[in-house]
């Protein structure tokens, strides 16, 4: 179990660094060219990368990858969601609601016996 709440811990602070890379450009950097951003996100993307790898293997010791890319998935939501509503100012919509419960649809298939 140690792996596994360690794993999304980690993955959960790789997600921020993630969602602002692909994301936060798009409020912060609209003025400026589009490969400033991208150099931008690059950087900001390594911080990503050097949590989240380390995150999926030790998830790996305890779960499969399809677990850890469904887990990953909800944990993107988890972050995505509030991001988009508190910090770009995108309206709540129902959408959100229906695709949290596809991935929960999709967690119990992936982590059913």
């Amino acid at each position: 179990m140690k792996h596994i709440i360690t794993a999304v811990c980690l993955l959960f602070f790789s997600n921020i660094f993630m969602t602002y890379a692909w994301y936060g450009h798009l409020k912060n950097l609209n003025n400026k060219a589009w490969y400033i951003a991208a150099v931008l996100s690059w950087c900001i993307a390594f911080g990503e990368y050097m949590i989240q790898v380390p995150a999926n293997r030790i998830g790996h010791e305890t779960l499969s990858i399809g677990q850890l890319k469904i887990m990953q998935e909800v944990i993107t939501l988890s972050v995505f969601v509030p991001f988009a509503v508190f910090y770009m100012r995108e309206n709540l919509s129902w959408n959100y609601l229906w695709a949290g419960f596809c991935l929960l649809g999709a967690v119990y298939f992936v982590f059913r016996g």
